[in-house]
């Protein structure tokens, strides 16, 4: 973006320096004593110099449509990188997630195979008494072997107290083996699982790894261009390379409000268009809303949280990184709240799963802020919101942990309270 300005300003002074240069001398005065006077330009001149200042302007123009190239090219190495991290954050989690549900598995196998040798053991002792105890005897021999009723009733019923407690001792036996194959079963399960989730996590790792080069690779080549490209235009506009930056940080500032602003008009035409169309409707059930109407207000730790990352301001991004000088988007959100006494995962989609979906106008301090390529499980960055419109993030390689607004960027996809 340029100032209205420009393009008249630079006319003028090309047509300033156009004047001030002699022109052609015209034959010389009669009276030597009396001086010539330079005639003024042309107007071959003052087309020439029309025809310059048009050419600084439409270069002015072409670099800052390439400045605006660069940023474009950035913004997706960023998020190209900002993807393959929080995949690889993702599959760690899952990773770590699968390897405790085997150490659980294997323990829930051993204590069954515990239980198991337990009912076994007593199983084996209620087939010794009973066989020992000879309560194999049909009813027709206790009949003949009883000596009167009451004997007769004795022991049929001793019989039975032992017969049924055999019975619940096999019960048991059997039980407990098919629990303990069950289990023997899941343990494998989750052994296989861990194995796999430890081979995705790796493959995720790698595939993070080269993504962070890339984006390294075209931050730097985009700097580099950028630097050119303002120190010609500041040639260009006649100021300091330093005036030049500023003036162009604060085109970029005002793109990115501008898009934010046109995003969130579309938003709020969406919801317009929404209730409009549920408008005379009464007997049509209302469409559910994404956001709890009672919402829970931060928790305590919030300023622990959000004094903790601020503290954290200017330390490098690193891919992967949660501490204790450098961080990626999610690690340092985990950190932060950790310091606020709240646990939540190294990966950006569990942060928002594990938290209370809020709307922006619902926005406190300690809040979390998401932006996704589409529903929460594309959540590829996180921040956290520090009140006043700022919020706390490890923004991309090349640019350190910074507080800045809100809607420095794109406009945010997803807001939730931990």
């Amino acid at each position: 973006m340029r100032s209205p300005s420009f393009g008249t300003g630079l006319a003028a002074l090309v047509l300033t320096a156009v004047v001030c240069v002699p022109g052609a001398q015209a034959d010389p005065p009669a009276d030597p004593a009396v001086p010539s006077t330079p005639a003024g330009p042309s107007a071959a001149d003052v087309q020439a110099a029309r025809e310059r200042a048009g050419a600084a302007e439409g270069e002015v123009a072409a670099i800052q449509q390439r400045l605006a190239g660069a940023a474009a090219e950035l913004d997706r190495a960023t998020i190209q990188a900002a993807r393959a991290t929080e995949t690889w954050n993702g599959a760690r989690w899952a990773a770590r997630t699968a390897r405790a549900a085997e150490v659980q598995a294997i323990a829930d196998a051993a204590s069954a195979d515990q239980v198991l040798a337990e009912h076994e053991a007593s199983f084996r002792d209620a087939v010794i008494t009973v066989q020992g105890l000879g309560l194999e005897l049909t009813v027709v021999e206790a009949i003949v072997d009883a000596k009167g009723i009451d004997a007769l009733l004795e022991q049929t019923s001793a019989s039975e107290h032992l017969q049924a407690l055999f019975d619940q001792r096999r019960d048991e036996y059997v039980a407990a083996s098919a629990a303990a194959t069950e289990a023997a079963d899941a343990a494998t399960a989750a052994s296989a699982e861990a194995d796999r989730a430890l081979a995705d996590a790796r493959a995720a790792r790698d595939a993070a790894r080269a993504a962070a080069q890339d984006a390294e690779a075209v931050t730097a080549r985009i700097e580099g261009r950028r630097t050119r490209l303002v120190k010609r235009l500041a040639r260009l506009q006649g100021v300091s390379v330093a005036v030049a930056r500023a003036h162009q940080a604060a085109v970029d500032a005002e793109a990115a409000a501008n898009a934010a602003a046109a995003a969130k008009a579309a938003e709020d035409a969406k919801a317009a268009d929404a209730t409009k169309a549920t408008k005379g409707q009464p007997d049509a059930d209302p469409a559910p809303s994404a956001t709890p109407t009672s919402t829970p207000a931060p928790g305590d730790g919030a300023q622990a949280a959000i004094a903790f990352a601020r503290a954290q301001l200017g330390e490098p991004y690193r891919w992967g990184a949660a501490g204790p000088s450098a961080w990626d988007c999610s690690g340092l959100v985990a950190k932060a709240w950790a310091a606020g006494g709240k646990s939540l995962p190294h990966y950006s989609v569990a942060q928002y799963a594990q938290s209370t979906p809020i709307t922006r106008d619902q926005l406190r301090p300690g809040d979390l802020v998401f932006w996704s390529d589409g529903g929460p499980s594309a959540i590829f960055h996180v921040a956290l919101y520090a009140g006043d419109g700022q919020i706390i993030h490890a923004p991309r390689t090349g640019r350190p942990v910074s507080q800045e607004s809100i809607d420095y960027w794109r406009t945010p996809d997803f807001y939730a309270r931990p």
